[in-house]
């Protein structure tokens, strides 16, 4: 299992050199199945893809694999059912040799909604902290980003990453399994950093921001996607257990208490450049994710409030840059 080969000479390039000897070790298949018991059956359901040859690939409009007619002897079926061995797909959605994989988030929207407000992604070096399957790292390549690091701890969410390589074979795209406080601190390195989704799991927010500015080299932008709460300056939201169900939620700002935090973390060109309340439309249970979705975390008798009677979730995006 080679995944990471093409990964460490892209880190030594970049001056992270004795990161890249640390990532050797942890990423090696001895130390995988060590940290992740179920490792064994990822692999095999790796091993069980068709090997196939796109016709086709689109990053720029969508993630798009081929057609079905490069499938050959493999029916239609066959292939759903390997891929729903990766179950729950959450972040897409995908099209793959013609299947159409539904996945829980339109992750696709967010993306169209923040692209017109960042800087260019042609030739830059991105981080993408807490990225899931890599659905938006796909699409940075598909602007013309000329390496995408990836970092997600769920280790289903990188073994859909793995198959999607296993057909793009794109050796400028990794994730890896490891969380923001494996990162080392202060590498400046990167042009753009992505945190989507991250803020509010994070027990100290300021701490959050103070990490992810030192993996941006000087002039580097920050993109961050996050929940807030309505209200001024000084509202900042404490759930004092669950949140929409989930209970690793700490803080949801205002957009006012957003914009100081980060200024006080020393970001320059500070801007909220989007807000959106979440949608059903947008995230929803298919038949590629059938757990519970956002229905089931909103008051069934008023939309407005989450099932423990909280404000229904209103997320924004933030554009920073290093100075």
């Amino acid at each position: 299992m080679n995944y990471y080969d093409a990964l460490y000479p892209q880190l030594a390039a970049m001056g992270q050199e004795r990161w890249a000897e640390q990532l050797l070790i942890d990423l090696s298949k001895e130390r995988l199945l060590e940290r992740y018991g179920d490792m064994p059956e990822w692999l095999n359901a790796l091993e069980a893809l068709p090997e196939l040859r796109p016709s086709h690939i689109d990053l720029q409009d969508s993630v798009s694999i081929g057609s079905s007619n490069d499938l050959g002897q493999i029916s239609r079926e066959e292939l759903i059912a390997t891929l729903q061995a990766f179950h729950p797909w959450r972040k897409g959605p995908y099209s793959i040799f013609g299947v159409e994989i539904d996945t829980e988030w339109r992750s696709d929207w967010k993306w169209d909604r923040l692209l017109p407000h960042i800087q260019p992604l042609a030739g830059r070096k991105v981080l993408d902290v807490g990225c899931g399957n890599g659905y938006h790292g796909w699409r940075m390549r598909g602007a013309g980003a000329d390496f995408v690091l990836g970092i997600e701890p769920f280790l289903v969410s990188v073994m859909q990453f793995q198959v999607m390589q296993r057909y793009l074979r794109d050796p400028q795209h990794q994730v890896i399994p490891i969380g923001v406080e494996d990162l080392p601190a202060n590498m400046t390195c990167f042009d753009s950093v992505f945190s989507m989704g991250v803020l509010y799991h994070r027990r100290s927010p300021l701490d959050h921001l103070f990490e992810l500015k030192g993996c941006l080299r000087p002039g580097g932008q920050l993109i961050l996607e996050t929940l807030i709460v309505e209200g001024d300056q000084h509202t900042i939201f404490m759930p004092q257990e669950r949140y929409a169900k989930m209970r690793n939620v700490w803080f949801l700002p205002s957009i006012p208490a957003m914009l100081l935090w980060l200024q006080r973390c020393g970001f320059r060109e500070i801007a909220c450049v989007n807000v959106c309340h979440t949608s059903h439309d947008e995230q929803h249970a298919t038949d590629w994710m059938r757990f519970e979705s956002l229905t089931d975390y909103l008051d069934p008798a008023d939309g407005t409030k989450t099932i423990e009677g909280h404000p229904a979730p209103l997320r924004a995006i933030f554009i920073a840059t290093r100075p």
